[in-house]
C-alpha cells in the first residue's frame, strides 16, 4: 500500500510524497483526544503504523514523533482525506465524541472512500445508532462500557469482567469454598451454575488451562465463562 506521507506533522497535510507502508498493518485515527490518542498510542506500542489525523494543531504537533505519522486536516473533507491516501487503508477509527457532526460526517467519508473496516467511537446510544445505520461496522461507546465494568466488578467478587455482544461473558475470580480441595470434575461447577472454569492461576505462576482433574484452592484464581447473569452470580459465591 502506498501513501502520501513524508513528515510526521504538516498542517495542510496536502502534498505529501509517497511512501511504502505494509499492506497489512496500519491504521488511521481520526481525533485524538483522550480516546483517539490513547488508542494511537497503544497500537504504536504493539507495532503498529499509525496515521493520527485532527483539526487541532494543539493536539497534533506534541504527537509528532510519538505517532508514525500525524497531521492536522479536515476529516470531514473527503479530498482532504483523499489526498492522506486514506482510501488506501483496510481500517480506520473515528475518535470524535462530543461533536457529534463532525463524527457522523468523518463516518460518512470514510464510508464514501470504501474503507473496509471501521470502528466509531459513540458518547450517546443515539449517537451510536446513527453510526450503526450509516454502515460503521464497530459502535463502541468506552465511557458506557466501563461503567458497565466496573458496576459488575463492584457487586461482586469478580476482579476483572469482560461481556460480549450476546450475553457471554468471562470473568476472573477467586473460587468459592465448596470447590476448594476438590478436582474440577467433582465440584460439578459446570452442573451446578452453568458455568464453565476455563483457567487457573496459582501464586508465582502463569494461567493454565483447566481440566476436570485440575484441584483449586482459595488462594488460586480462576477464569470462568458463562452467560453474564449466570458467572455473575457464580462470583458471588463465599
Amino acid at each position: 500500500m502506498r501513501n502520501n506521507w513524508d513528515t510526521p506533522y504538516r498542517k495542510d497535510g496536502l502534498s505529501l510524497a509517497r511512501h511504502k507502508l505494509p499492506t497489512d498493518g496500519p491504521v488511521v485515527v481520526i481525533g485524538l483526544g483522550r480516546f483517539g490518542k490513547s488508542l494511537a498510542l497503544e497500537l504504536v506500542t504493539e507495532g503498529v503504523e499509525v496515521l493520527g489525523i485532527d483539526t487541532d494543531s494543539r493536539v497534533v504537533q506534541p504527537l509528532a514523533g510519538r505517532l508514525t505519522h500525524v497531521v492536522e486536516a479536515d476529516s470531514t473533507n473527503v479530498e482532504s482525506m483523499r489526498q492522506l491516501s486514506v482510501h488506501e487503508f483496510d481500517r480506520a477509527v473515528v475518535g470524535i465524541g462530543t461533536d457529534l457532526e463532525s463524527s457522523i460526517l468523518t463516518a460518512t467519508v470514510l464510508l464514501d472512500l470504501g474503507v473496509p473496516n471501521i470502528w466509531a467511537k459513540a458518547v450517546t446510544a443515539s449517537h451510536g445508532s446513527i453510526l450503526s445505520r450509516l454502515g460503521v461496522h464497530h459502535v463502541v461507546r468506552p465511557e458506557h462500557d466501563m461503567g458497565k465494568r466496573v458496576a459488575h466488578l463492584v457487586r461482586g467478587r469478580m476482579l476483572d469482567y469482560m461481556e460480549f455482544d450476546d450475553g457471554y461473558a468471562i470473568v476472573k475470580t477467586r473460587p468459592p469454598k465448596s470447590m476448594c480441595g476438590i478436582s474440577l470434575g467433582e465440584s460439578a461447577v459446570r452442573t451446578r451454575y452453568g458455568v464453565t472454569v476455563v483457567g487457573v492461576k496459582r501464586a508465582g505462576s502463569e494461567f493454565t488451562h483447566a481440566t476436570a482433574g485440575t484441584m483449586v484452592s482459595s488462594e488460586d484464581l480462576i477464569i470462568v465463562s458463562g452467560t453474564a447473569r449466570n458467572v455473575e452470580h457464580f462470583s458471588t459465591l463465599q
